[in-house]
């Protein structure tokens, strides 16, 4: 079946690092997304936590733009999204970030793909996979 996904912010750094077989297998996923009809989406929040964590925007955008244009996405968090993921993390003693990338993912009908255990926290609004799940 094709689908759409969502990366979340450590499976970029799997890639952009090339942090070792779980950079592999984010490489090999997003081959598999470029070679079929599907397309990688990301957001500003992956953008800021990318950011938090040292690398400048040119940086970002230098890799993002590693990926054909028609194969990469940019989703909009809209307003409601933003508080709806204040509760929850507040609610669930999540990040804001992982809350954001759920809605996200549920809201645009997005497969996520991650390896961080408070997605099990939000497996009412979106089911995360890892890389090699999918490959």
């Amino acid at each position: 079946m094709l689908e759409d996904y969502y990366f979340d912010t450590s499976i970029w750094l799997d890639l952009f690092e090339k942090r070792g077989e779980n950079g592999v297998y984010a490489y090999r996923l997003l081959v598999k997304i470029i070679g079929e009809d599907s397309v990688v989406y990301y957001s500003n929040m992956v953008m800021k936590e990318l950011k938090y964590l040292g690398y400048s925007y040119k940086e970002i955008h230098l890799a993002f733009n590693l990926i054909p244009p028609c194969k990469l996405g940019k989703i909009h968090i809209f307003l409601d999204e933003k508080e709806e993921a204040n509760k929850i993390a507040k609610s669930r003693k999540i990040p804001f970030g992982d809350a954001i990338h759920a809605i996200l993912c549920r809201d645009n009908n997005l497969q996520l793909i991650s390896r961080d255990k408070d997605f099990e926290k939000t497996k009412d609004l979106t089911t995360a996979k890892k890389p090699e799940e999918i490959i």
